[in-house]
């Protein structure tokens, strides 16, 4: 007797199934035919713990990008708000920029600290990346991309930029129960963070266009 496929899923494993499909109908029109599934197609690499892929900046300003992202249902915290806000944003046009975002995971949890992210990435001859590089992270990646890369803020490592309580702040894309977020926090070379969190460089500037 032929055995059936699903013998080996558990029966948690197979409502997980029939919910991704959309619940009962939905897994019914997929044994009809009438809906598909493919692969969803990874737009970043991962290598030894650091995740790699591209963005492109397009001179969107930080008030600009405030509306675009809510726009997008994403949530924009009040302190990134005043950082896309401040003088020291400064938008590029046109520049194509590989990114590698170190895994909180490469460090022990007592040496997880800003100063030792950056000199890894100092030794791995990664740049200080533009601030914008946050915004693009946060517009390219779903939260469901974010879970597949095993992390739960992607803080981006730009040179700080004072919030309205003059701390140094550093803006993250965030996923999490209350929504897509653009956050702000601070990024002092003794603050310690957490082992789910990615943290983004530039490895080169790969094209600009004038």
């Amino acid at each position: 007797m032929e055995k059936f496929a699903s013998a080996d899923l558990t029966a948690g494993q197979l409502n997980a199934i029939v919910k991704k499909l959309g619940g009962k109908d939905g897994a019914l029109k997929f044994l009809r035919g009438e809906t598909s599934v493919s692969e969803l197609e990874k737009s970043w690499r991962e290598h030894d713990g650091v995740i790699y892929f591209t963005v492109t900046s397009d001179g969107a300003t930080g008030a600009e990008w405030i509306v675009r992202l809510e726009k997008k249902d994403f949530r924009v915290g009040s302190h990134a708000k005043q950082v896309l806000l401040s003088k020291d944003f400064k938008p590029t046009t046109g520049v194509t920029t590989e990114v590698a975002v170190l895994k909180g995971m490469l460090f022990e949890d007592n040496q997880r600290i800003t100063k030792n992210i950056r000199k890894n990435a100092e030794d791995r001859n990664f740049e200080t990346p533009n601030a914008e590089i946050a915004c693009l992270i946060r517009e390219k990646f779903t939260d469901e991309c974010l879970k597949a890369m095993g992390l739960i803020w992607i803080v981006t490592m730009h040179e700080p930029i004072k919030d309205s309580d003059g701390g140094p702040s550093l803006l993250s894309a965030d996923r999490g129960g209350d929504g897509r977020w653009l956050s702000a926090c601070y990024g002092k070379p003794g603050d310690g963070w957490g082992r789910g969190l990615g943290f983004a460089f530039a490895v080169s500037q790969v094209s600009s266009q004038n």
